[in-house]
């Protein structure tokens, strides 16, 4: 059912600190992707900065995210939250938009256990709205809490309607037993690039495709990377992860920064570091909406020595960037002015 890659979007911002939504970048964006023949997006994801968005402008992402792919691609909505009721609302609101899949994060902060995440928060939703598919999101990194594949496998029995799951538990032994559980019939979605390849190669994983970030900036090579792996032209895949490992590299990027007390460790964390990228190749991303703010210097440089490396030695995979936004990717990777305002000076 779900397959290839799917592009986890950035909402464009603007203004100093994001205060508004750019809905006529959102559109440039959805059209890049849509151009590189990725399999679909998710609108309002961690990548979209749903925790910071108001449930309106999320309902108004959603919705013209929908509206602006007319049907050429799948369109699946980030409409969980760690409140049941909340997530209801938000669905039920983009369900009459011909929304026809839905991303559900374990909920995050309250941490309930795999159990209350199966009985009260994925069954309900997956109840009230049948005709909807429902994509349990396994990040323990970020919420704190876990469906587990138990819980996972009895839910795939009894609804019809949940059918994919988006593994992000950094585990691969939890993915295999995920697959051990839920059978071949669950759609196992790669949560992280960087794991992409060794998820679909694992015959006893068996993902089918990824919902990416790095596929912002390189759609089209991430769709033929997991195009690859599913034809089982594994060298072609493998020689493309390679190519692309840089990018996979600075989804977070950790950097040591001097403090008057000394060292710290400084994590910029999605989507910060590809919103960066995609501002220094002249892409219409805008800032992040605080709490996230900039990088440091040393982060951009982490940013630009990846970027760097994938020009010189695959620029194929950067060049549909320059070609639908009208830059010169390498003037932009090289000098200094397109850096101007993305780091933090002190």
């Amino acid at each position: 059912m779900f397959k290839g890659c799917y592009t986890a979007l950035v909402t464009p911002m603007k203004g100093e600190q994001g205060d508004v939504v750019d809905f006529k970048a959102l559109q440039q964006l959805v059209e890049f992707q849509i151009a590189s023949g990725v399999s679909g997006v998710l609108a309002m994801g961690t990548t979209g900065e749903s925790p910071t968005l108001t449930w309106d402008e999320h309902s108004e992402v959603i919705i013209k995210v929908k509206g602006f792919s007319r049907d050429r691609c799948t369109v699946i909505a980030g409409t969980g939250s760690n409140c049941t009721r909340e997530t209801m609302e938000s669905t039920r609101h983009v369900a009459k938009h011909g929304i026809e899949a839905i991303l559900l994060v374990d909920p995050y902060y309250n941490g309930p256990s795999s159990i209350e995440i199966r009985r009260e928060y994925m069954a309900p939703v997956a109840e009230a709205f049948p005709k909807i598919e429902v994509i349990p999101y396994v990040i323990p990194g970020r919420t704190g809490t876990q469906l587990l594949p138990e819980d996972l496998a009895l839910l795939h029995e009894q609804y019809d309607n949940i059918n994919a799951v988006k593994e992000a538990s950094a585990s691969l032994d939890n993915m295999r037993r995920t697959r051990e559980c839920c059978g071949e019939s669950l759609d196992i979605l790669s949560g992280d690039d960087d794991k992409t390849f060794d998820m679909m190669v694992d015959e006893r994983i068996g993902a089918c495709g990824v919902i990416s970030v790095v596929s912002n900036v390189a759609p089209g090579a991430v769709h033929r990377m997991t195009e690859a792996a599913l034809d089982g032209r594994i060298e072609e895949s493998r020689a493309l992860c390679e190519a692309l490992k840089p990018l996979f590299g600075i989804v977070t990027v950790k950097t040591q920064e001097e403090s008057p007390y000394g060292e710290r460790l400084c994590k910029a964390r999605n989507p910060l570091p590809i919103k960066t990228l995609m501002s220094i190749l002249g892409m219409p991303a805008g800032p992040c909406r605080r709490p996230l703010g900039k990088m440091t210097k040393r982060g951009i440089e982490t940013v630009l020595e990846s970027a760097r490396t994938v020009w010189n030695n695959n620029p194929e995979i950067l060049e549909p960037v320059g070609k639908a936004f009208d830059v010169n990717i390498e003037e932009r990777l090289t000098k200094p002015e397109f850096c101007e305002g993305l780091f933090y000076r002190k």
